[in-house]
């Protein structure tokens, strides 16, 4: 196997499932000199099914006693790794074949570029949401929240969304505000120079954070088109709707508090802060329907069998 290409993997594992064997399959087809995987206590057979299908001594696996967050289990890989880049992939990703070379080689076409990331796509090759977006602003996202970013077409000024992915697709690299922490490849010098994942996150938005403060100290971070990576979203946070759309929610209103809460004194920043609790309210209201009706119908189907 060639391993010629100078970057270590960090994986954060939880509850992955056998995506996480295919995972690390194709970053060591793809010629990454190490992969780590760090595993947030998964009570699913995830790791012994990686034991079972990959013995290679490139790949450590780091076990957590508990769910330390995403933030904090990507920190602790990049700390156990020395290598000048790193791969931040997740668990329920496949390189495309090609894609962490074409990748490395944008991150090291200019010096002031510290991160990188793939093409994004649905199983089926459709391009996913989140691979390319501006920053959610508190704006923005009241625009997409309560469905008002699709008049974007006719008064963008107004009404822009801050994903990207219904936007012609770029033909070549292109700088963007933001990638997803799906797939981020990024200098450890940028890292050192802006500092680890923000822990303060435990899941979503925590990537948002790192794009901004990249950002703001002139690093440029840059959408590769070329690059694909075959994404099933979701799969290790769909059976935990609550707690995922808490720590979102969460994660919203720090990432709105670091870097915009000047710009909304005094009671408009009461009203952003309204507004993300009330569409948490919302959404959790949605799951809850979601879940009474599948359990009335499971009784129904049960009261048909006996």
């Amino acid at each position: 196997m060639v391993r010629d290409v100078s970057t270590d993997v960090v994986i954060v594992n939880y509850n992955a499932g056998n995506l996480l064997a295919d995972c690390v399959q194709s970053v060591l087809a793809e010629g990454a000199c190490h992969v780590f995987v760090v595993d947030n206590d998964s009570h699913d057979d995830s790791l012994a099914h990686l034991s079972a299908s990959i013995s290679d001594a490139c790949v450590t696996i780091i076990r957590n006693g508990q769910n330390l967050g995403f933030a904090a289990a990507c920190n602790m890989g990049a700390r156990a790794s020395n290598a000048s880049t790193l791969l931040f992939l997740n668990p329920d990703s496949v390189l495309a074949e090609g894609s962490l070379r074409r990748m490395m080689e944008v991150l090291e076409s200019d010096s002031s570029i510290g991160m990188v990331g793939g093409l994004l796509c649905n199983p089926d090759g459709s391009e996913q949401p989140g691979g390319r977006r501006v920053f959610p602003t508190p704006r923005r996202a009241f625009m997409r929240a309560f469905g008002l970013s699709h008049l974007g077409k006719w008064f963008p000024s107004l009404f822009s969304d801050f994903l990207l992915h219904k936007e012609p697709l770029p033909l070549a690299p292109t700088p963007v505000e933001a990638i997803s922490g799906a797939c981020m490849l990024v200098k450890r010098e940028a890292v050192e120079d802006v500092g680890l994942w923000d822990e303060g996150y435990f899941l979503h938005c925590e990537d948002l954070d790192w794009c901004m403060r990249f950002r703001l100290n002139n690093w440029r971070v840059v959408f590769v088109p070329d690059a694909r990576v075959i994404h099933v979203w979701g799969a290790c946070s769909r059976s935990r709707p609550f707690f995922v759309e808490w720590h979102k929610h969460h994660g919203m209103l720090r990432f709105y508090n670091k870097f915009f809460r000047k710009q909304y004194p005094g009671p408009l920043w009461w009203l952003v802060v309204l507004g993300v609790w009330l569409r948490f309210g919302l959404v959790s209201t949605y799951f809850a329907a979601r879940l009474a009706l599948a359990q009335i119908k499971g009784a129904l189907r049960g009261g048909v069998r006996a």
